[in-house]
């Protein structure tokens, strides 16, 4: 049986939130603001007051570094479990302001009733109304007292018999000697035990990742400027997504607004493009790999802490240096120069629109083989090639689609080792063989999934190779795709259900062609047989029903480069299993044509 690593212990919630402002127990904001609606606040408060249970909190002390001089420095408590709760009493009970999920600044005011001793969230209408207590802070205020509260009470409602009202507010009051239970964990607890403890526990069976525990050990250091670096990796994120969060921060977070980050990130407010919208987890994963040379974020949690790997041990000046790496990492990754020129690199392999990006941890490898080819200064024209093949790499063969930590420590320890060009290479001549292509990838492509890493990596090889939609005779695939319009079915979809086929069947990626609305509607349920034969009548000078192509060398040329076997055009239109066998290698034959290209 072993050890218990953990301990738990009752405490007061007056003892709580003494621990919380004096600092002893940090809210590391992990995740997000707070997120909880006002009627989530006002069912907490309710269910204090009924005397239930609201739940235990989670906390993790840090681990006791050693400093310079030798002494030792105890670990603050980081609460990884319970912020939501916690928030929530110190806005209402402490009238404490919160940041909203939309990064507003708001106080959630909780009305109470002492007659019906019932909570409401406070509105217009109750703020007008006498029998209620607007704002219960005020009632936990410690210049109040239930005498002067009560006689308050009394003068806006003569009528009504006080006496009652002054037992209701002590019992209002006694709320804060509730206990909730604490759940200590050891502070040398590995991430994975930490995690499994807080799904154990956590009733939502909600999901903490090991970016999480990264920002929250980010966010509770505040001597080598965590709270503010945790601020510039969210802000950068949101920043990203909604550009006109900039005035938000300039006017809402003025602290921040005058640090190097927000100056070093504030051309993204003029960006609308929408290829790479990193999360924290992208950012974090970016900028440890690319600086630390390591792929598991469960090792950034250990450096920020201080860990020495050799000794065992917890040291401040290891703590001081990870923290300083990991800043030089958030610049480089904020940087416009890099982080413009990779969505240039993205767009020239033919992703010119986020629709075609697939495996953000493929794209997130990318970035730090881009980083990692400017560090060593490579050529701008080899580092783009580089870049563009593994990242084609990557999605047609999943490499980071499994476990991508794994994935990544194993490809950054390799790059350390061979070199960044040399490995590579090898990696891509080793994965991308003859047979990877001939065999395995059309293998692969039988899927339904239009969003499949092979039906994208396929539609970005289109673009790249200046593609032509199916049948048209001048708008092309890159048209297409800007306009975001839907695939279309070679052989129709209503044509095939009337045989009996299910949708697993008919929407095979290879039954499907980028084309032009028009084209698609004028095909319609038609069989193949009926618009090819007229598909080569239009070619011999008959009407031209579909698209504008009317000679047969444009067809067939039209048709080898949507990756559809010619001799249909010859009244040799295969069944449907045989046409998608045809046409998923030549599919793949295409994407290999693209690739030799990049």
């Amino acid at each position: 049986m072993s050890t218990q690593r953990y301990s738990v212990t009752p405490h007061p919630i007056e003892t709580l939130l003494t621990w919380v402002k004096s600092g002893e127990i940090a809210i590391p904001e992990i995740q997000r603001p707070f997120v909880w609606d006002a009627t989530k606040v006002r069912n907490l408060l309710d269910s204090l007051y009924q005397g239930y249970p609201i739940g235990y909190l989670i906390v993790w002390r840090n681990p006791t570094v050693k400093l310079k001089d030798g002494s030792l420095s105890a670990g603050k408590k980081i609460l990884i479990d319970g912020q939501q709760r916690v928030t929530a009493l110190m806005a209402s009970l402490l009238g404490r302001q919160v940041l909203t999920k939309d990064y507003e600044t708001v106080r959630i005011r909780i009305a109470f009733n002492p007659l019906e001793e019932k909570f409401e969230v406070a509105n217009p209408a109750i703020q007008k109304n006498s029998i209620w207590i607007y704002d219960i802070a005020e009632v936990f205020s410690p210049e109040s007292s239930i005498i002067d509260l009560t006689d308050d009470y009394a003068k806006r409602n003569p009528d009504i018999d006080i006496r009652p009202v002054s037992k209701v507010l002590e019992n209002l009051r006694k709320i804060v000697n509730n206990h909730v239970g604490i759940i200590d964990l050891a502070e040398d607890l590995d991430i994975e035990t930490v995690t499994e403890i807080f799904i154990r526990v956590n009733s939502a069976g909600a999901e903490l990742s090991q970016a999480d525990f990264a920002m929250s050990k980010i966010a509770a250091n505040e001597t080598y400027g965590g709270n503010m670096l945790r601020k510039a990796i969210d802000y950068f994120c949101h920043l990203a997504v909604a550009p006109e969060f900039y005035l938000k921060i300039k006017e809402g977070d003025k602290q921040f607004a005058q640090s190097d980050f927000f100056a070093k990130m504030s051309w993204v407010k003029d960006v609308n493009d929408d290829i790479y919208d990193p999360s924290y987890t992208d950012m974090l994963r970016v900028a440890f790999t690319s600086e630390f040379r390591r792929g598991k974020l469960q090792d950034l949690v250990a450096l920020l802490s201080g860990r020495n790997f050799e000794t065992k041990q917890y040291e401040d000046e290891i703590a001081r240096e990870s923290f300083s790496k990991l800043k030089t990492g958030i610049l480089q990754f904020m940087n416009q120069t890099h982080f413009e020129r990779f969505v240039m690199i993205l767009r020239s392999a033919g992703f010119i629109t986020s629709d075609l990006i697939g495996g953000q941890n493929a794209v997130n490898f990318a970035y730090i083989l881009y980083l990692m080819g400017r560090n060593e200064s490579l050529h701008p024209d080899k580092i783009e090639r580089l870049v563009r093949r593994w990242y084609v790499m990557s999605m047609i063969t999943g490499r980071y689609s499994g476990n991508p930590e794994t994935a990544f420590d194993l490809d950054i320890r390799q790059i350390d080792a061979q070199g960044l060009e040399n490995y590579i290479n090898a990696v891509i001549g080793a994965q991308l063989s003859e047979g990877f292509w001939t065999t395995l990838l059309p293998q692969q492509m039988e899927t339904s999934s239009a969003i499949s890493p092979y039906f994208l990596t396929y539609k970005a090889a289109q673009v790249k190779l200046d593609d032509k939609g199916f049948l048209s005779r001048d708008i092309t695939v890159r048209d297409l795709v800007l306009n975001r319009l839907d695939v279309h079915h070679i052989f129709p979809k209503n044509y095939l259900k009337k045989k009996g086929l299910h949708r697993g069947k008919y929407n095979q990626i290879a039954n499907f062609v980028l084309t032009q609305s028009e084209i698609n509607i004028a095909i319609g349920d038609k069989s193949p047989e009926i618009y090819f034969n007229e598909l080569g009548g239009q070619c011999n000078g008959g009407e031209v029903k579909y698209g504008g192509i009317t000679q047969h060398a444009q067809l067939r040329e039209n048709l080898r480069r949507n990756a559809i076997p010619e001799t249909m055009i010859d009244n040799k239109i295969p069944d449907f299993d045989d046409f998608l066998t045809q046409r998923r290698s030549l599919m793949a034959a295409r994407i290999k044509e693209y690739f030799d290209l990049l």
